[in-house]
């Protein structure tokens, strides 16, 4: 199933998109999205993906016998890539109103964890050397920054509609949601924790994505 799936694209995906630094903008710039010239962000998908598969393949032996060093590449390239702390914002939605910008990023660590704690390992069983294939960059309505298409392409299987929505943050392209096959990162997630986040709050939900008796992308009532 599509849902099933997700995750595990999910990981490939968010992995595959380092940001390309777009200007020499001051790292201390504000997190706030900026227009640039179309194409750049298209650019560092495609270039981008072809070294960190690359890598995956290469160091599989490495990887496969030390899930630590699995865990801290994933955790270089997740921070270079995704903007977490503006997807869970988004995967939050009326739960984080009110909430602190320490509350937010709990959440955001503790879901990208959870993620790539449970799906990480399966980048390296991706089978035929999959690449990604651009497709086209169109910008977002309100100058929120660009929708990527592309197509995660593997041997025999039929290529797969990716598509990053992506911002400029402080001269970087960073992700902050991911469209597989229809299948939005945020809404899957929002709809996954709406509910513990009703009757248990942020921290909460966090520590138990910590502990792992609360799991991103566990299907609803194991189903």
């Amino acid at each position: 199933m599509k849902t099933k799936l997700l995750p595990i694209l999910l990981a490939s995906a968010l992995l595959a998109a380092t940001p390309l630094l777009v200007s020499a903008q001051s790292a201390q710039s504000a997190p706030t999205a900026a227009a640039a010239p179309q194409g750049q962000a298209g650019k560092a998908v495609i270039d981008s993906s072809s070294r960190i598969l690359a890598t995956l393949q290469q160091r599989k032996g490495e990887f496969s016998k030390s899930p630590a060093a699995l865990r801290d590449y994933i955790n270089t390239e997740l921070n270079r890539t995704f903007d977490r702390d503006y997807a869970a914002r988004l995967v939050l939605g009326a739960h984080s109103r009110g909430a602190s910008d320490a509350d937010i990023k709990l959440f955001a660590d503790a879901m990208a964890d959870s993620l790539m704690q449970r799906y990480g390992s399966a980048l390296l069983n991706i089978q035929g050397k999959p690449t990604f294939r651009l497709k086209g960059e169109t910008p977002l309505a309100g100058n929120r920054g660009v929708r990527v298409a592309t197509e995660l392409v593997r041997a025999g299987n039929e290529p797969t509609p990716v598509e990053y929505l992506m911002r400029n943050v402080g001269g970087q392209w960073k992700i902050f949601d991911v469209n597989i096959e229809g299948i939005s990162y945020v809404q899957t997630f929002r709809n996954q924790f709406d509910a513990p986040l009703r009757q248990k709050g942020i921290k909460q939900v966090a520590s138990e994505l910590r502990g792992g008796t609360l799991q991103a992308g566990q299907p609803v009532n194991g189903k």
